[in-house]
C-alpha cells in the first residue's frame, strides 16, 4: 500500500505565490524521484482551537495562512530511497528554491495508508 508525507506549515499570506512556484518546482523534483502524486492546500476555513488547532500548531500569526500537503509515494520503501534524492537535488537547495516560510514551524511526518477509497 503506498506512503504518504505530510506537512503543515504557516506561510506569509502575501507569499502565496512564491508558495506556489516553490512547491511546483518540488513537485517535479519529487515526481521525478517516485513520488506518485502531491497536494498541496492553501488554508481556507481553518480554526483557531482552544486546546490544540493547526494554527495554533504551526504559531500561525495573523498575516500568514496554513497550508496543508501531502506527498503519496507508492510504498515507504521508495519513499525513503527517493526523499534522500530529493533533499541531495540542487532543484531543492536553499539557494535554488528558498522555502517562503519560517521552516522551523513547519510539521511533518511519514504515515502508512490504513485505509482509502
Amino acid at each position: 500500500m503506498s506512503y504518504i508525507d505530510g506537512f503543515v506549515a504557516a506561510v506569509p499570506t502575501v507569499n502565496k505565490d512564491l508558495y506556489l512556484e516553490h512547491v511546483k518546482t518540488a513537485a517535479k523534483c519529487f515526481k521525478e524521484h517516485g513520488a506518485l502524486k502531491l497536494t498541496e492546500c492553501w488554508g481556507d476555513d481553518v480554526p483557531s482551537g482552544e486546546t490544540t488547532s493547526f494554527p495554533m500548531a504551526v504559531k500561525c500569526q495573523p498575516d500568514e495562512t496554513v497550508v496543508f500537503g501531502l506527498v503519496e509515494w507508492p510504498s515507504k520503501a521508495v519513499r525513503d530511497s527517493g526523499m534522500q534524492k530529493v533533499m541531495e537535488d540542487e532543484r531543492m537547495s536553499a539557494e535554488n528554491n528558498p522555502m517562503p516560510l519560517d521552516g522551523k514551524r513547519l510539521i511533518y511526518g511519514g504515515f502508512q495508508v490504513i485505509f482509502n477509497q
